[in-house]
């Protein structure tokens, strides 16, 4: 990796993982700049329209690690429930490893504070949640589940595991990931018979 990469690699993950656990507001340039060891050239070079298009960066680049993440877990598992289920316990170990203080996926940092705030982050908060939906409705409809239901599906998926993780992290305890994790295993296994 170049010099210049490392430096544009190495300001988007410290902004992300100072996102994550300060907020977007208690967030500064200079902060990022000062624990990602570059220069503030560097910033202002790769960022030029400063912390909101950094901030941008940042929901993009979790959500291609998290697209990647459904895409392998899903091709693992010949259901979507299993997938599913996979999926969510691997992030409540995450989430568990990184002692509940890590960037995790995505989540709510982005999702309510920087969509309130600005409409570019707000649409791209929007992009991702209806990518991960796009996601999950086409293996539900690939196990058989009509389209209407795998779309109401995939939406019940995406926010209990994005409620679960609020909660996970609240209290600091993987738990309410794994019991998410189960049952939305179930309701997509038995949602065909449903129909």
């Amino acid at each position: 990796m170049s010099e210049k990469s490392n430096a544009r690699e190495l300001i988007v993950s410290t902004a992300a993982r100072l996102f994550f656990s300060q907020g977007y507001h208690a967030t500064g340039l200079n902060q990022i700049i000062k624990e990602s060891s570059t220069p503030k050239g560097s910033l202002y070079h790769y960022f030029p329209h400063g912390k909101e298009e950094l901030a941008h960066e940042c929901i993009q680049k979790a959500n291609e690690n998290i697209l990647q993440k459904f895409e392998e877990v899903f091709a693992a598992h010949d259901n979507t429930g299993d997938a599913i289920q996979q999926f969510i316990h691997d992030l409540a170990i995450e989430t568990e490893a990184a002692g509940f203080t890590g960037f995790l996926p995505f989540s709510f940092w982005a999702a309510v504070e920087t969509s309130c705030i600005s409409h570019q982050l707000r649409i791209a908060c929007q992009d991702v949640f209806a990518g991960w939906q796009r996601i999950i409705t086409k293996h539900l409809i690939l196990d058989g589940i009509g389209e209407k239901k795998a779309e109401e599906m995939g939406l019940l998926v995406i926010s209990l595991m994005e409620g679960a993780l609020i909660i996970s992290l609240t209290n600091q305890d993987k738990q309410p990931l794994l019991t998410a994790a189960d049952y939305l295993s179930v309701v997509a296994k038995n949602a065909k018979e449903k129909q």
